[in-house]
Formats: structure tokens, C-alpha cells, sequence
């Protein structure tokens, strides 16, 4: 994937102990910069949907050295995002906030390097699950 692995890995490291705060940040700035995706969410049980969320980050950073096992997984979660409403032009929505809770999650340890690293990733990311939701069209 040519991503730097190494740093995702040890950088998510720092980050999981504080992973509530990660995913209850992270839909509190999508849902204030974003309110277009509000409605996706309004029948969903948000406790639920953060552990799913930060259960997703951690198969992505868990399987970055393994493509072989990641980017079905990628495809097929692209796929189910379909059957939610999600569409292609959420994508950039969610990546920024992603990075930007991350940012405020790591504080002082966040920099340009790190912000390029998961930009990276989120593109990766990005790639392969619509890939999904486009065999899912067909």
C-alpha cells in the first residue's frame, strides 16, 4: 500500500487508551461541520456506532501489513455503507474529521508527519471501500 505503517501503528498506539474520547469526538465534530450527515444516524444507537467505529480503526491499523486480509474488508464495509446512505461525496467529510479528532486526541504528539501518514491511510481507505460500494451498484 506504500504507507507508512510503522508510524500509523505506533501512532494509534498512543491514541487506543484513549479511545472513547477518539470516537466521541470525532462524531461530535462530524455532526457540527457536517450536519448533512446527521440524518444517516438518527435510528442508531450511537454508543453502538462509536465501538463499531473505533473496532474499524483498529482492524485497519491491525491489518496494514496484511492487504491480502484488509482490503476485502475494506470492500465489503464499503458495501454496507451503501445500505446506510452513505455516499462517495462523504468520504472527504469524514477523513478530515477523522484527522482532525485524531489531531486533538494526540495533542502535542500530532504533527505534519503524522497528519500525512493517516491522510495517506484515510486515501487507502477510501479507495478500496468504494471500490466496494461500486461492485455493490453493479
Amino acid at each position: 500500500m506504500g504507507l507508512n505503517v510503522t508510524l500509523l501503528e505506533d501512532s494509534f498506539a498512543l491514541v487506543a487508551p484513549n479511545g472513547d474520547a477518539l470516537v466521541e469526538t470525532f462524531y461530535r465534530h462530524l455532526f457540527e461541520d457536517y450536519p448533512v450527515v446527521r440524518p444517516l444516524f438518527e435510528n442508531t444507537d450511537m454508543k453502538q456506532q462509536q465501538s463499531k467505529l473505533l473496532a474499524s480503526l483498529a482492524l485497519v491499523v491491525a491489518n496494514l501489513q496484511n492487504p491480502d486480509q484488509l482490503v476485502p474488508a475494506l470492500e465489503e464495509m464499503g458495501q454496507r455503507h451503501v445500505g446506510y446512505g452513505a455516499v462517495e461525496g462523504y468520504y472527504p467529510a469524514v477523513g478530515a474529521t477523522l484527522l482532525k479528532s485524531l489531531a486533538e486526541v494526540a495533542g502535542d504528539v500530532w504533527n505534519d508527519e503524522l497528519q500525512q501518514a493517516w491522510s495517506d491511510a484515510y486515501d487507502e481507505v477510501t479507495k478500496h471501500m468504494l471500490a466496494g460500494a461500486l461492485a455493490h451498484a453493479v
